[in-house]
């Protein structure tokens, strides 16, 4: 579109006003009472569906309680435990490998700090921004598949990388909206402009998108 960043910033805006009035409730889709549990669950979320880990983790939270009860965990036994999930073996290593850590070095408690999150087995910088952002208070943006696709039909990226998208739409969004932004996009992509049926004549967006009644 050749916008300049100015241009950019304030579509950013608009568009964050109309979400808001679209999209009031707009909250993190996973069920959690603590920050492990949050890593846990976002852990899980890879390749499935919040609402199957949901499924599990119902079970699961009644059944590990702890960082440490996790940490010192069969990871066979828990393998079977999130086997629906999909790549059960992977994601039980990950969850025992990050969970022993917390617990060795960083006293039980799940850090803070993004090169910490980092550091943990299995965690990479989308599971990380969205504890940061969902516990901690910290400004951060998760890039999910939604936020990848509806971004670029937006025109407010022409990337298909998560970091470099973080990058650039963290330059024309103001940061107080950065949580709430991915929330609502993920509640956008699941009844509105959805990947193989967008309904354009229904969206609020539609006049800012320039990928409008273009598919």
């Amino acid at each position: 579109m050749g916008e300049s960043v100015k241009e950019k910033k304030a579509r950013a805006a608009e568009i964050i006003h109309r979400l808001k009035a679209a999209y009031p409730n707009s909250k993190c889709s996973l069920s959690y009472s603590t920050t492990h549990e949050l890593l846990v669950a976002t852990i899980l979320s890879a390749q499935c569906t919040d609402r199957r880990v949901n499924q599990v983790t119902r079970q699961l939270f009644e059944k590990y309680r702890s960082p440490e009860d996790y940490a010192y965990a069969d990871v066979n036994d828990l393998a079977r435990d999130i086997h629906s999930c999909g790549y059960h073996n992977q994601k039980a290593r990950s969850i025992v490998g990050a969970s022993l850590k917390i617990v060795e070095e960083f006293g039980g408690k799940v850090p803070g700090t993004m090169e910490e999150l980092v550091s943990l087995p299995g965690v990479g910088r989308k599971t990380a921004n969205c504890v940061l952002g969902e516990c901690f208070g910290v400004p951060a943006m998760v890039i999910d598949t939604h936020m990848i696709r509806i971004m670029n039909l937006l025109g407010l990226t022409d990337s298909r990388n998560p970091n470099q998208i973080e990058r650039q739409l963290k330059q024309i969004f103001d940061p107080d909206d950065w949580v709430g932004l991915t929330h609502m996009i993920i509640d956008h992509g699941r009844s509105v402009c959805v990947a193989r049926r967008p309904v354009c004549g229904e969206c609020v967006l539609s006049d800012l998108c320039p990928s409008s009644g273009k598919r």
